[in-house]
């Protein structure tokens, strides 16, 4: 029998999930567990890399296991991932030699502002399309090497290895054996040259980071390799077809051509709309990054940032007891006719675009005796719009672009009191696909034209899809009334160096 689906591994900030994928495009089978996130001191965040390796392999036994199948059933691994997160090991015994250290640690704010002082920025931003922050990968290997003991001794013995969480796990299920990324994750280090699609030698020397730590990058669409037989009980079984999670989300969201784009709502939320086949810089904040075309060849996208959208309604959860139950967010939130002024900016470390200010600290305004829970609720609801709304007027601008639909998805997406909202405060339609799984589906894809399990991007193209369509009805006088609401309460938490 030939094989039936494909697997898919996406590596979320909080959890992990393995999906199988059959050939119409359906997710079929879903295993995923939840990891724990570690906070050292105040802003900084770690995830311990062994964990993240053993819950894989968990997860995959459990979608096999839940399938009724065994890896004979595979046609390829593709694998999607938080992006940034920094992984330094030892490649003679697998072993890392620190917690990874993740997308949202701020440890190395104060080195970043440093290189912005010395006048760095324009040419890493030249070069890389990102702003100079804590949130690429870059200042943290430089952390690494000079904070960890161990780090030195092995680099000198030529043992030493870097990796984000798709490279860390693709080296983990090949054996050691397969050592690389890919344009859409490397575009994220601030150590890759998008235009070359080349590690630089000149940005790796200004942060210290030796060439001999970097993977090979390859094709988001390419096979890397197989998976150990120890593993598969002798299966060989392709890894093929990586992307970061939000490159993943696009291809999944088949935002293929010029001006299409998607909005990804998770602990985070990741506006990106394509941009083909030239870059567009922006002076607002926005990030230019490589994501991919219809074949999974490298292709230009503007990103916005959005540090904290659902991490909002986990802190109301399990900070504050406020929620009990995701089936309580909308009830409460459609309880009120309007926020009655309160507003939530979850700066909870820092802002992202446009602000990119790492030192804003998070604030609630316009509280009085009478707010309650629903407010709180629905504050955190609306800030993931308004922070959108914010991202998308300075793409709309810089790419000379209109948005005509914004596709969205992500956990927080089945909100319908949020997806309206969207719509409203961005003044677009927006589209809701009945689908949880589109960054696994973005990879998928990728892993199966790589490997002929589909023939083209067309046969993907004539898939069904189930979608929901929110249109704005909101009058533009109390769109403009709220969104400068908003403006004035983040206003208030930016730092003196914003």
């Amino acid at each position: 029998m030939s094989p039936q689906y494909i697997l898919v591994f996406d590596h979320g900030t909080t959890s992990i999930r393995a999906c199988l994928m059959d050939k119409a495009g359906q997710i079929v089978a879903t295993a995923q567990e939840p990891f724990e996130q570690l906070y050292p001191q105040p802003g900084w965040v770690e995830q311990n890399a062994n964990t993240l390796w053993e819950v894989t392999l968990r997860v995959a036994a459990g979608v096999l296991q839940q399938q009724g199948v065994t890896w004979h059933a595979i046609a390829a691994v593709g694998l999607t991932n938080q992006r940034e997160t920094t992984i330094l090991w030892d490649k003679q015994t697998g072993q890392p030699i620190h917690n990874a250290i993740v997308w949202q640690c701020r440890r190395t704010a104060d080195r970043c502002e440093a290189m912005k002082q010395a006048g760095h920025a324009p040419r890493i931003a030249e070069k890389t399309g990102l702003v100079v922050d804590a949130y690429f990968s870059a200042s943290k290997i430089q952390w690494l090497l000079e904070n960890v003991p161990e780090a030195q001794a092995l680099l000198a013995q030529n043992r030493l290895l870097f990796g984000t969480v798709e490279t860390w796990i693709l080296w983990k299920l090949s054996g050691g054996q397969v050592h690389v990324s890919d344009p859409t994750n490397a575009s994220r280090t601030m150590l890759y040259n998008i235009h070359q699609k080349a590690w630089d030698d000149e940005l790796l020397a200004l942060f210290g980071v030796p060439r001999s730590l970097l993977p090979e990058v390859k094709p988001s669409n390419a096979i890397y390799g197989v998976i150990d037989p120890a593993i598969t009980g002798g299966v060989s079984v392709p890894l093929a077809g990586i992307a970061g999670d939000q490159q993943a989300a696009l291809h999944g969201q088949k935002c293929w051509t010029p001006g299409t784009a998607k909005s990804t709502y998770g602990t985070g939320a990741f506006l990106v709309m394509n941009t083909g086949t030239q870059p567009v810089y922006s002076k607002e904040g926005l990030l230019t990054t490589l994501a991919t075309d219809a074949h999974g060849h490298p292709a230009y996208a503007l990103e916005g940032a959005i540090f904290f959208a659902g991490a909002a309604l986990e802190w109301l959860t399990k900070k504050l007891g406020a929620i009990a139950a995701v089936s309580e967010i909308d009830p409460l939130a459609q309880s009120l006719s309007d926020n009655e002024g309160v507003y939530l900016v979850p700066a909870f470390a820092g802002l992202g675009a446009p602000y990119w200010d790492a030192n804003a600290r998070g604030g609630i305004f316009g509280i009085t005796q009478d707010t309650g829970k629903a407010h709180m609720v629905r504050a955190a609801l609306e800030s993931m719009a308004y922070q959108t709304r914010e991202v998308l007027d300075s793409m709309q601008r810089e790419a000379s672009l209109n948005l005509k639909v914004l596709r969205i998805d992500g956990g927080v997406t089945r909100s319908d009191f949020l997806a309206q909202f969207l719509a409203d405060i961005l003044n677009v339609p927006v589209e809701r696909l009945d689908d949880p799984e589109l960054t696994a589906k973005g990879a998928g894809y990728l892993a199966g034209l790589a490997v002929g399990f589909w023939a083209s991007p067309d046969e993907i193209l004539a898939m069904q899809e189930q979608t929901e369509r929110f249109n704005p009805t909101m009058p533009a006088a109390e769109r403009d009334r709220l969104m400068q609401g908003w403006k004035a309460a983040v206003k208030r938490v930016l730092s003196e160096k914003a």
